[in-house]
């Protein structure tokens, strides 16, 4: 199947990017690929799904954790790949085959993982980063996991720390710009179903 189009969709935590590639995989009645991706790798590698889980986005995150860093000194661990745990390396180079061989076999939207960057020589490919403001995230992650807002605040400075250490890391790029992305939409000013509807209308045309 050729021509057929992909929907990557990254995302801060707490910003309904999940909900949002769920709600727009289910509109158009194609696949979503999200988690499932860790334990596709895992069964790959024959490693157990945890032990994938605890470096997935979360690459260098033992090695970089005691550093403070600005954007632009991520790339200085871009070419230190000896210093990068050889099974942290193993997922994401054996999930970055299954992108790829997922993208060749049909449309679907993937979440996370790199996946914009992995797919990004193929023209078909609709990439968007979702992103919303911090008091609405912290209220979505009080909701979804029954937070403190101290502890969900907590919660998304690590998890958003970890996804940018990954995406950086791995491709090179700032995670959450324009210019890494086609398109960055905030959910705070449209709305989870507006953003489904944009998109599924981009895909449509």
């Amino acid at each position: 199947m050729t021509g057929h189009k992909i929907i990557t969709i990254g995302r801060e935590f707490g910003s309904g990017g999940h909900e949002i590639g769920q709600k727009l995989a289910d509109r158009l009645g194609i696949p979503l690929y999200d988690h499932r991706l860790v334990s596709m790798a895992a069964e790959a590698l024959g490693v157990r799904t945890e032990d994938a889980e605890r470096v997935d986005e979360s690459s260098l995150n033992t090695f970089v954790a005691s550093y403070t860093m600005t954007p632009g000194m991520y790339t200085d661990f871009i070419n230190a790949a000896s210093y990068i745990p050889s099974f942290e390396t193993d997922v994401y180079r054996k999930q970055t085959e299954i992108i790829r061989s997922l993208a060749q076999k049909g449309p679907c939207v993937i979440v996370g993982r790199c996946a914009d960057y992995v797919l990004k020589d193929r023209a078909e490919c609709i990439n968007v980063f979702i992103c919303a403001d911090k008091e609405d995230r912290k209220k979505r992650i009080m909701e979804l996991y029954g937070l403190t807002e101290r502890k969900a605040a907590e919660r998304i400075r690590k998890t958003d720390k970890e996804r940018r250490y990954y995406y950086e890391v791995h491709t090179g790029q700032d995670w959450g710009s324009i210019r890494s992305h086609q398109m960055l939409l905030n959910v705070s000013m449209l709305g989870i179903d507006k953003i489904v509807d944009i998109l599924a209308m981009i895909y449509n045309a």
